[in-house]
């Protein structure tokens, strides 16, 4: 059983939304494998933190781009979210780069931010898209 399963419930209906969210959830349980194996590799770590870092930024700037072309009125609220979590993950690389180790912390502070956000966040705009069109 993975860390993180994957589950119906994060579905938003979005097609290149909820694949990039399966993405981050898969990223989250190889971060976990990794950390949890007899002999983690510190190079693999550092790339799956890096790609988190960067797939999330870009994931935020597609959600982001959506919302400012169709006039989405959360939009500051959502944006800060991004920000705060955008801060987290690059400390959390540069602590990983400055010789802090990856623990169970850190995967259940990604696992519960992922969560809360797809699940409360992000679905609070899901019918707000699906008026416009986005699907």
């Amino acid at each position: 059983m993975s860390f993180m399963p994957w589950s119906n419930a994060f579905i938003l209906g979005i097609e290149t939304i909820d694949e990039q969210h399966r993405w981050l959830v898969e990223a989250t349980n190889r971060l976990h494998d990794q950390i949890e194996s007899q002999c983690p590799d510190a190079r693999i770590v550092e790339e799956i933190l890096e790609g988190l870092v960067e797939y999330t930024m870009n994931h935020f700037i597609l959600e982001e781009e959506l919302f400012h072309r169709l006039g989405y009125p959360d939009t500051a609220a959502h944006n800060e979210e991004h920000n705060e979590f955008t801060r987290s993950a690059i400390e959390l690389l540069l602590k990983f780069e400055q010789g802090d180790a990856v623990t169970e912390d850190t995967l259940e502070f990604l696992q519960a931010w992922l969560v809360h956000h797809i699940l409360q966040v992000d679905k609070a705009y899901v019918p707000f898209l699906k008026e416009k069109g986005v699907r």
